[in-house]
Parts: C-alpha cells; structure tokens; sequence
C-alpha cells in the first residue's frame, strides 16, 4: 500500500506528518482499515497501543533504527511488582508487543524503515489460563433461577438457552436478527469475528423458549421502538423495543448466577465455554466444536481440550475406589 493513501486522521483533527513515527502509524491504521477491514473498536485499540509507544522516551527519534527503543518500552510495561507501578497485564503486553511488530512488520514491508525490526521483537510469553466453565448441573440451575413467570424473564430465559445451546458470543446473540432464526430448520445464521458467516445448530429445548418469547413480549414490545424494516427488527429487545446492549446481557446472567448459588464469577462467556466442553466431554470431533464457535484456529479451539482433561481427572479421583 502506498504512503500516500489517504490517512485515518486522528481524534485531535491534526494529520501526521509523512516520514514520522507518527504519520507511518497513521498509514498502518489505515492499511487495517482499508485492506482487512477492521471494525472501528478494533481500531481504536490498536491506535491506543501505538500511541502510547509512540509517546515513550526517545521512539519519535529512534523509531527507525533498530529494535532497542521498542526493547526499553517494553521493559517499561512489565509489571515489576513495585507499589503504584504494577505495570501492564500479561495480556495487555503481550497485546501491545503484537500491535507494535505488526506495525513494524508493515513499515519494513513499505519501504518506511531500512531494517526488519519485526523480526528482532518476541512476543512475552504467558500462561494460557483455562476458562471458567460450569458443569451441566450448574447450567441447568442457572437457567432454572430465571423467572419466566414475567415478560422480561422469558426474553431472559430465550437469551440464556441460546447462549448455551449455540455457544454463541454475546456480541453474536444480541446482533441477531429475526430473520437469522430458522425455527423449522433449527438453526442460526451467525456473523461472527471477522464478519465470517456460520450456521449453528440450536436444541429443541432454546428453541422452545425462543417461541414463547417470539410469540409473546417480543412484537408488543416491538411495535413502540424504532421501525426496523425488512429484517424482522432485532431478536432481542427492552421493553421499549430497542435491541438489547451488551451491559444487559451481563446483568441477566449475573442475576440469574447469583440467584442459582453460583458464587463464582459467571458471565455470557461462561455459557459459550461450558457449551464447547460439554460437547468435547460427549464425544463430539473438535473440528466440529471448532466450526460451531466460529474459531478462525483449530488452536484456539484446543485450549478446551485440556480442560475436559482436568474434569476427567476430576471425575476419576473423586469415582475410582483407588484413586
């Protein structure tokens, strides 16, 4: 891409100049935004990280001569355990380490700095922790503690069957539309990271609670919001018809978590992990679990296969006679 596309500007109006840190930053941005489409959040994330590297000591000056000035930065963003100086997550890091060399590697690629800095910046390596999921008793009380004898608690209930029974991300279940739902076929249109498209099966029993908060609170509640014409108007919807925020859906789950006795912490995530380790732990292939939750990387996916390895442990401790 040239250097010469058109820039992202940035949030104080002021356009970088070329040849600096800061206008090479600038045509980065806009290379994700053009070529791979990055959503503005996403954007925006990767501005934040780049901006704070490039508001270090001495980047605007050495930027372009070796790796050593992202080396120091990064050193500055460990945490190191002092008071008042706790650093950055490891994730946090390891996400600012990746923004900056793949903002190196596209500067190198455009003819923008004479060496592969890229090559010269590792990742910080971290423990991959195991998601929190629930066990299948502990889903079933979770959906039981929601009151289905309102209308809002059947739309909560619809909400929580279809998180678990479809393993969808809550970004997933609140952007769908009624037209995504086949309730014949039994299944959901899904647009997922990316905007990669998928169908995902769902159960009897979600869809079942999806008809009864279709055909009840759903259209009344509907009908006083905005038009939503052509589409059949979002799933999911307040009282006053406007598609339901993410914020909500938390609650709802933290409500319904706490109403069951689930102390620990419980959010629309968990549903979406509890739902791929039950299906490794009956036997499904992971190829299938993979293309169910929409994983660009069987890797990703694999991650789960270690935890159904710690609840068989679990389960032979606890059963065998001389375990």
């Amino acid at each position: 891409m040239s250097t010469t596309a058109r820039r992202d500007v940035p949030p104080d109006g002021a356009v970088a100049e070329p040849g600096t840190l800061e206008g090479a930053i600038d045509d980065y941005l806009t290379a994700l935004r053009v070529e791979r489409g990055l959503s503005h959040a996403t954007l925006a994330a990767y501005r934040s990280d780049l901006a704070d590297f490039a508001a270090s000591r001495g980047a605007t000056r050495e930027w372009d001569r070796g790796p050593d000035v992202v080396l120091r930065y990064l050193a500055t963003r460990r945490p190191r355990g002092r008071p008042g100086d706790p650093g950055l997550a490891p994730t946090s890091l390891r996400r600012r380490a990746a923004a900056i060399r793949g903002f190196y590697r596209f500067a190198f690629g455009e003819g923008l700095i004479p060496i592969d800095i890229a090559a010269q910046i590792d990742l910080p390596r971290m423990t991959r922790l195991l998601p929190e999921t629930l066990t299948i008793a502990e889903v079933e009380r979770l959906l039981d503690a929601v009151d289905t004898e309102t209308p809002v608690g059947l739309r909560d209930r619809a909400l929580l069957e279809l998180l678990y029974a479809a393993g969808l991300r809550v970004s997933e279940a609140l952007g769908l539309d009624l037209e995504h739902v086949s309730m014949d076929a039994a299944f959901v249109r899904v647009i997922g990271k990316g905007d990669r498209e998928r169908l995902v099966p769902v159960g009897d029993v979600a869809l079942e609670w999806l008809r009864h908060y279709v055909d009840g609170p759903r259209g009344p509640w509907l009908a006083v919001g905005p038009a939503h014409a052509g589409r059949g108007g979002p799933l999911f919807v307040t009282p006053r018809g406007i598609r339901l925020a993410r914020q909500q859906a938390w609650s709802i789950v933290r409500v319904a978590a706490a109403r069951a006795g689930l102390t620990e912490r419980v959010s629309p995530h968990t549903l979406r992990h509890s739902f791929a380790t039950h299906l490794l732990e009956g036997g499904a292939d992971l190829r299938v679990v993979q293309e169910l939750l929409g994983h660009a990387s069987i890797s990703t996916t694999q991650l789960y296969t270690h935890l159904t390895g710690e609840r068989i442990r679990e389960v032979y401790a606890r059963a065998h006679p001389r375990a």
